[in-house]
């Protein structure tokens, strides 16, 4: 009997934007627990933002809103990157909840009662500018270990030492810029070397049953060998779980205590039965994903806290852990803003499957990995287009073009099979222990091996000469694409999706390395475009710098912008764009408002139009029509439109501007130039949109008085001749 599997990534913290260091976790539970349920394991994949502590306090002071306020906003913020990038939570929560504070207080007064909590008196750094203490993360200085300048009071950054921010040298106050002074207060503290008997015992157990990586296990060994200590688990703030200990009225519990508990709440927040997974370990195992820098709070502080309170908790079975992803020159940082972050993704217009093969195809597993846009570049075009994509391109392509097709009725290489589940096999291996780079690029390996097979078996040749050869080598890679579809889906779901759309299938790890049930195919599409350099050049050059840097810049391209011509404004600015309308709905929230399922030519997307009083549904569906595709995403009533469809107005007149006789995913263009010249715009404001005016002039649509084309058609109306397009 196969045990549950439950499956958390470090909760990102909630007071800025993600960038892709920080997705990997996140992205990399998502992987393993797509992996499980295809393989038949009952599985939920827990996280969500953590949202106490002192740096959202700060953050909400800064910005003169509330702490709940500017929780509410990143938690959005968090949330559409996450869906934008297909990450399959069970459940997306956040710490700040009722259920939250209840299994704190709960585990704390446990502790507690066991005789592991300690009171001390102690002096802390305090900031007479603000009239608060500070907490750790707050003060900065001189790391007293590595020299590193600006290290932060809980830890550095450069050597990775956790510190007391006593310990530093020329500390400064981060929030004020003062020097700090020394001043008393009470704190509660966990009793770490109590505890220590049964943590060691544990973690020999647990490290070697679980496979722990290695730079987790070096790290807690560190830690212990260099002597646990009693760890202060609360701070003098308002926003948190408040201490439910008499003379702690004021004090809230630090974060790194109440945090990892976030996992066992947000369950709470899913489920009553939330005990069935977290205080049950002979029928659930739990795997978690984690940066190295989270390493010890997971494998000493969390567990140390759970064992204490002397209940039967499902305890950490396998630790994947991570190193640094580098950006570039240096590191990411969401401090400073260096990096792409989740947003910037979303706005290059390069589809979120692309950056997830490059997050995994290099993840850093055993050492740091460096960034580049070069190499970004390069891995995407030669293993994803030019292997993976390039394989089931060949291969159904070959099958609609020469067996109108049908996969042939031919018998299958057992001995190309037999290898093929022998790698398989190896694959499987490798995500039981989430080992997810290894296992990717032994997917890849297997890309490889269906391109070698199908350019030695030239079909194209033997097809006519050998028949029997030709249909035999094309229904084995037939179904080696099946199968590669089913590997990728946990990296790799909206291609993994598409792939089985053309193959008429819906296959699961069980299908593996079975050669029946496809019998006729669809027509195929392209799945990825390449990354061009001038791209590439064009995203290092717009991604450099901080994100302040940039938004400086951004305004100051928007006054230059502001004296072109109009045409000049629309090639920079506006991405217009040829979709098929698949599905129509009316909005449940909206008398006049329809929801319509759109299709680019391979990439699906939906919007939201007021047509309602102007066409029907029947007038609508299957129709080519126009979409300002790169305008940021907006909600209707709750809906969320992905770009907006033209129409043209003139007088009580509205006519959607249909291309019909034109393919999905062409480009809109001034008539005379060249398609490829429309670079990446970035996202498009409604006002930026509106500030560059489209009209019907003579029937025909315009822009600064000249004519758009979609191909060598140009975009034309019928019942408006002359009048404003929106």
């Amino acid at each position: 009997m196969k045990k549950k599997r439950l499956v958390t990534s470090a909760l990102p913290y909630v007071n800025n934007v993600p960038h892709l260091g920080n997705l990997i976790q996140v992205l990399s539970a998502d992987v393993f627990a797509r992996y499980c349920r295809s393989a038949g394991y009952e599985t939920l994949y827990i996280c969500g933002t953590d949202e106490y502590g002192t740096a959202t306090e700060t953050r909400a002071l800064e910005e003169g809103v509330s702490p709940r306020e500017l929780c509410d906003k990143f938690h959005a913020i968090h949330t559409e990157v996450y869906k934008w990038f297909e990450i399959a939570f069970d459940k997306w929560g956040r710490t700040s909840t009722p259920e939250h504070t209840q299994i704190t207080q709960d585990i704390f007064l446990k502790l507690d009662k066991a005789g592991y909590i300690k009171e001390k008196t102690i002096t802390q750094l305090y900031s007479e500018k603000s009239e608060m203490f500070l907490a750790d993360r707050y003060v900065h200085g001189t790391c007293p270990y590595c020299s590193y300048e600006d290290a932060r009071g809980d830890q550095c950054e450069n050597c990775g030492k956790l510190l007391d921010p006593t310990e530093l040298i020329n500390p400064r106050s981060a929030i004020d810029g003062s020097t700090p002074v020394l001043k008393e207060t009470r704190h509660l503290y966990i009793d770490l070397p109590a505890l220590l008997p049964k943590l060691k015992e544990w973690i020999k157990k647990a490290s070697v049953e679980g496979r722990w990586a290695t730079n987790a296990v070096k790290m807690t060994e560190s830690w212990i060998r260099d002597g646990l200590h009693e760890r202060c688990i609360t701070r003098d703030l308002k926003w948190g779980v408040p201490v439910p200990k008499k003379g702690f009225e004021g004090k809230v519990f630090y974060v790194w205590f109440d945090a990892p508990i976030g996992y066992i709440s947000i369950t709470a927040t899913l489920t009553d039965r939330w005990k069935d997974w977290w205080k049950n370990p002979d029928e659930v195992e739990l795997y978690q994903f984690i940066g190295k820098d989270n390493i010890p709070f997971h494998t000493v502080i969390f567990p140390s806290s759970l064992l204490g309170t002397g209940e039967n908790w499902t305890m950490l079975k396998t630790m994947s852990s991570t190193e640094y992803l580098n950006y570039e020159s240096g590191k990411f940082s969401k401090s400073r803003g260096i990096g792409v972050f989740g947003t910037d993704a979303m706005d290059t217009g390069i589809p979120a499957d692309v950056w997830r093969f490059y997050l995994f195809y290099n993840r850093p597993e055993s050492s740091d990995y460096m960034f580049t846009w070069k190499d970004f570049q390069e891995k995407v075009n030669s293993e994803l287009i030019g292997n993976f994509s390039n394989l089931v391109n060949r291969t159904l392509s070959f099958v609609s073009r020469f067996y109108d097709g049908k996969v042939p009725d031919a018998p299958v290489d057992e001995s190309f099979w037999e290898e093929v589940r022998s790698q398989e096999a190896v694959i499987t291996d490798k995500l039981e222990w989430a080992n997810l780079r290894d296992a990717m690029r032994g997917i890849f390996a297997l890309a490889d091996m269906g391109n070698k097979a199908f350019q030695a078996g030239e079909p194209w040749k033997t097809r006519k000469t050998e028949p029997e050869k030709a249909a035999r080598l094309i229904k084995n890679l037939v179904y080696l694409v099946r199968d590669l579809a089913v590997l990728i889906e946990p990296y790799l779901p909206a291609t993994a999706k598409r792939i089985m759309g053309f193959l008429g299938v819906s296959a699961t790890w069980a299908d593996l390395g079975i050669c029946n049930g496809i019998e006729k195919i669809s027509q195929p599409e392209i799945l990825f475009a390449r990354l061009e350099d001038e791209l590439i050049s064009k995203l290092r050059d717009r991604f450099s710098g901080s994100q302040s840097e940039r938004e400086e810049k951004t305004v100051e391209e928007r006054e230059d912008i502001k004296e072109l011509p109009l045409d000049e404004k629309f090639r920079q600015k506006v991405r217009l764009v040829v979709a098929k309308i698949t599905e129509i709905k009316r909005h449940p929230n909206a008398e006049k408002l329809y929801i319509e399922k759109i299709d680019f030519g391979g990439e699906e997307s939906q919007i939201v139009s007021g047509l309602v009083p102007y066409y029907t549904e029947e007038e609508l569906l299957g129709h080519n029509v126009i979409v300002v595709k790169n305008l940021q995403p907006a909600k209707l009533r709750g809906e969320k439109s992905n770009g907006m469809l033209l129409a043209a107005e003139e007088g009580d007149t509205v006519e959607v501007i249909f291309a019909d006789d034109v393919s999905p995913g062409t480009l809109i263009v001034v008539e005379g130039d060249d398609p490829s010249s429309y670079t990446d715009a970035g996202r498009l404001t409604i006002d930026e949109f509106f500030d560059i005016p489209l009209k019907v002039e003579d029937g025909a649509v315009t822009v600064g008085g000249r004519r758009l084309v979609a191909g060598q058609t140009v975009l034309s109306t019928v019942k408006v001749k002359n009048g404003s397009v929106g």
